[in-house]
């Protein structure tokens, strides 16, 4: 049988974690986290990690394994995610896949763009210049230095502009220059499996979802981070809204506003990256467990004959 990797996606708030251990207990198999904000064990409540039941369900790997205060690749990612994947696949025909980072589940369905190693100094000099001067510095430089790229990156995720940056400056060519490289084939298939909602049903969950992490203490969990708010990891939403109520920019209920804002045009991100995924099995959020399991395996089978 050819080795299968179910990879659950879709935008914040959605369900992606239910249905993973769905799965995962179906299959008898595990679960390797695609979602780059869970990554870090200092942040839990806003990044949404799995409660202790939900973990207890099914064995997840890359749940809060890093530290904020080291540097964690999109390719370190890839590299420690494929290594794993070959591990489970040594005792499973199917593993499951679960995140909403778009790029970190593209590092492993379809493998990165090569790019050269660059002077550490360089990011560390970049994440200053958004501490100081904010992101709109660091879109006027990735306009100047990469016109091609700045056209269609997101210009309002930080990493984004400053890993496009670093190449820029490091290697004196522009970001853009170094995609569209053959990749590597993997040894295993690929089902990816998406859930959507109606636009108001999914903005509903997430405001409803930002209220719980509050109510759950994510004010307490950004005021001990605080001595770390430059860090990469912790520029993201939920966490740089509070450090500004903390900061004292903005009062308490329109930072809580600004994160469910916030979090709203992050899902119309996600949705426009899994739009563009191909052969995508879509799923409504509702969706009947045992007509959703009868679906997967069925396309499985198709898989299995191809």
């Amino acid at each position: 049988m050819s080795k299968i990797l179910l990879s659950v996606i879709g935008p914040t708030a959605i369900g992606k974690t239910k249905l993973a251990i769905l799965l995962a207990n179906h299959f008898g198999t595990e679960i390797i986290s695609a979602d780059s904000r869970q990554f870090y064990e200092e942040m839990k409540i806003g990044t949404a990690v799995p409660s202790k039941e939900e973990l207890s369900q099914a064995k997840h790997h890359f749940i809060q394994h890093k530290s904020i205060k080291k540097d964690y690749s999109v390719g370190d990612f890839e590299r420690e995610g494929i290594y794993t994947l070959h591990t489970l696949f040594k005792k499973n025909d199917v593993v499951i896949m679960v995140g909403g980072s778009g790029l970190y589940v593209d590092s492993i369905t379809k493998g990165l763009d090569s790019f050269p190693s660059v002077d550490a100094k360089i990011r560390k000099s970049l994440n200053r210049i958004l501490q100081n001067d904010g992101i709109a510095a660091l879109q006027s430089k990735l306009k100047e230095l990469d016109i091609e790229y700045y056209e269609k990156v997101d210009l309002h995720n930080p990493h984004r502009l400053i890993r496009a940056l670093e190449i820029c400056i490091g290697t004196g060519k522009p970001y853009s220059s170094f995609l569209n490289q053959p990749r590597p084939d993997r040894k295993f298939k690929v089902l990816s499996i998406g859930l959507q909602a109606e636009r108001k049903i999914l903005y509903d969950r997430i405001n409803q979802r930002v209220d719980l992490m509050i109510s759950e203490g994510l004010l307490k969990e950004v005021t001990e981070l605080v001595p770390f708010k430059e860090y990469n990891a912790l520029q993201t939403v939920g966490y740089k809204e509070l450090f500004k109520y903390l900061d004292k920019e903005i009062e308490l209920d329109f930072a809580i506003s600004e994160i469910k804002k916030n979090t709203r045009r992050f899902a119309k991100r996600q949705l426009t990256w899994f739009k563009k995924t191909k052969d995508v099995l879509w799923l409504n959020y509702d969706y009947e467990k045992q007509t959703a399991i009868e679906l997967i395996e069925k396309k499985i089978s198709s898989l299995g004959n191809t």
